[in-house]
């Protein structure tokens, strides 16, 4: 990453619908990605190497990158890992983005039986009690966080992930960062 681009791209919340919405890059920007994800797809994790390889470095300090969980139901632990992020980003919004990232890094080695280990040593890699991340698997406020988005990209007509919009222009699961980037550039064009 280039000097001086880091506190442009410092993650933040950013308040909407009555929730908090983890935020990436610069949060008061007109030009918004907004990302459907699912904690356990492949596609996604691909997706979060491109925003951290090439958009963020890029785009972060003009973009507003916001995250939305959509756990998809044939996954078995997308659901808990999307609720695990949202008690993450409670603690700290950088948390729960490092949940997201260190998750999609891991994505291999976790199995369905092995999710709530993951968890339990990414909390205690991050001075978070194990045993609180765990409970709060339960937590209905989180998990209704989760549902919210999830209705959301329903109603936008997700069905696919990632699924991204540039301003409102969609991208599903596989696209270049070509495509995307061209989106951005002509989305920051008409902001101008």
């Amino acid at each position: 990453m280039k000097p001086g681009l880091l506190p442009a791209v410092v993650m933040s919340f950013a308040a909407a619908w009555g929730q908090q919405i983890p935020v990436e890059g610069r949060a008061d920007s007109a030009v918004r990605v907004l990302v459907f994800e699912d904690l356990q797809c492949s596609d996604c994790a691909a997706f979060r190497r491109m925003m951290d390889e090439k958009l963020l470095p890029r785009y972060g300090a003009t973009v507003c990158f916001v995250h939305r969980d959509f756990p998809l139901a044939k996954h078995a632990w997308a659901r808990k890992a999307a609720i695990a992020a949202r008690y993450f980003d409670a603690i700290k919004p950088e948390l729960g983005l490092e949940f997201r990232r260190t998750t999609f890094r891991r994505l291999a080695g976790i199995s369905r039986s092995g999710f709530d280990r993951h968890l339990a040593g990414f909390a205690g890699e991050h001075a978070v009690d194990p045993a609180q991340a765990l409970a709060a698997l339960s937590d209905e406020r989180l998990a209704a966080l989760v549902e919210k988005d999830f209705q959301e990209g329903v109603a936008r007509g997700v069905s696919k992930t990632p699924t991204v919009f540039v301003n409102g222009t969609p991208f599903v699961e596989t696209f270049t960062f070509e495509e995307i980037s061209a989106a951005i550039e002509r989305a920051l064009a008409e902001n101008r």
